[in-house]
């Protein structure tokens, strides 16, 4: 079987033969999907290495294997090749370890020809033991019931009642077709943050590349914008993505509402699971997503070490990126979103 598995690029004639196997396999993920391919690369000019290991036979190519690949080159954060960056999970899919093997085997490969300082396999279990491990991250899943008021009845008391205070408040939810209210709600927050914001530009391409499977929820008082999110749909599952809040949804409990909204919404499309995403532990985002009563559950990053001795630290709780963050909320709303885009593009 070994020598009838190739490895091979994928071509946009692939995108439905490799999508259809990432939606087969039990761990696939919404961030395993080809179209990462034209995002990626569209919206920062990152080059990308989509592998798929198939099988020959009377009946034709199949794939069984999968595993994308972005190469993300800076001088400030390092020179990584990554499986996905700017997503929660990567790693490779495969109908077996030798397959996955095989893709790895590959990827190390290119990681030496391309000189890299490591390779970044952003997987949701421990394949490779021998690799260094960073757990730094968990990721919050949890299934949800088809009636809503199961669902309102799941969340830790405390929280409900701040579900509870924005319906109060009269907040209203809406589906956007354009990003405009989105990306103002979603800047202002990671600014306050001090994180640089991405571009207007890359969550245009998001919308017209995943179309269905992308959506903007958006909440108002009085048709002025509270908070705001970008959700991802895969299978049975809604993932809440990226989103961010004005100055008054805190007191309005505007984010709170909000992924009720996200979640009451999901149930109508069919979802089963919601996917509160990737946080680090001792965070605001940790403890928000635990008071949801969901339990974390730890994401193992490995790596292939090539050029560096150590694996990279390229998150806001490394100490030598204090400076910037303190920097960054003390600048102008309008300056951080012209400038982010060009430092968030090689963030990954």
């Amino acid at each position: 079987m070994n020598d009838a598995i190739e490895i091979k690029l994928l071509s946009q004639d692939k995108y439905q033969d490799w999508n259809d196997y990432v939606t087969a396999k039990e761990d696939g993920t919404f961030f395993h999907l080809a179209q990462w391919q034209q995002v990626i690369e569209k919206a920062f000019g990152h080059k990308t290495y989509m592998y798929y290991a198939c099988s020959g036979g009377a009946s034709g190519e199949r794939i069984v294997g999968v595993l994308p690949l972005a190469h993300v080159k800076s001088m400030l954060f390092g020179n990584n090749l990554v499986s996905m960056p700017f997503t929660v999970y990567g790693g490779a899919l495969a109908d077996s370890d030798e397959i996955r093997k095989k893709l790895e085997q590959q990827a190390c490969e290119l990681a030496r020809q391309l000189n890299v300082d490591s390779l970044e396999l952003r997987e949701r279990k421990i394949n490779n033991p021998d690799w260094p491990t960073k757990e730094l991250y968990v990721t919050f899943r949890k299934e949800i019931s088809a009636d809503d008021e199961e669902n309102m009845k799941a969340i830790p008391r405390k929280q409900r009642a701040m579900v509870r205070k924005g319906i109060k408040a009269e907040l209203v939810s809406e589906v956007d077709e354009n990003i405009d209210r989105f990306f103002d709600a979603y800047s202002h927050s990671v600014w306050r943050l001090g994180t640089p914001v991405f571009s207007k530009k890359y969550f245009q391409i998001l919308k017209d590349t995943f179309k269905e499977q992308c959506d903007i929820v958006t909440i108002t008082k009085d048709d002025e914008v509270v908070a705001s999110v970008m959700n991802f749909y895969f299978r049975d599952e809604v993932l809440p993505y990226y989103g961010g809040g004005k100055d008054s949804a805190r007191g309005l409990a505007g984010n709170d509402f909000m992924y009720w909204e996200v979640m009451r919404r999901a149930v109508k499309k069919g979802c089963k699971i919601f996917d509160f995403g990737r946080s680090k532990e001792g965070t605001g985002a940790y403890s928000f997503k635990k008071n949801w009563g969901f339990t974390p559950e730890p994401l193992p990053y490995q790596y292939y070490l090539v050029k560096a001795d150590k694996m990279p630290e390229i998150n806001p709780n490394n100490p030598k990126y204090k400076f910037f963050i303190d920097t960054w909320k003390k600048m102008p709303l309008g300056v951080s979103r012209f400038i982010g885009p060009m430092i968030s593009k090689n963030l990954g």
